[in-house]
């Protein structure tokens, strides 16, 4: 069973797809039966939303962006 990198705990990847946008994603349960969603986009950007209501997203370019579960924002652009 693989390890969620933010939670540490074991995930089953449950089903795998495309959405209407063209971009791969995959549903994970983790161990302790919460639900999340990682995207894989088109453009090279990713995207993880959480089992715990938070989110991830990495623009592939040197921009992130984290949203906490209770809203709070912290963004990073690394420098080229």
């Amino acid at each position: 069973m693989p390890k969620d990198s933010y939670t540490g705990e074991s995930y089953d990847v449950t089903s795998r797809g495309v959405n209407d946008q063209g971009n791969s994603y995959d549903h994970r349960v983790s161990e302790s039966g919460g639900h999340s969603y990682h995207y894989s986009n088109n453009d090279g950007s990713y995207y993880y939303q959480n089992n715990n209501g938070s989110t991830y997203y990495n623009s592939g370019d040197g921009y992130s962006r984290y949203t906490s579960s209770d809203g709070n924002v912290s963004q990073k652009t690394d420098s080229k």
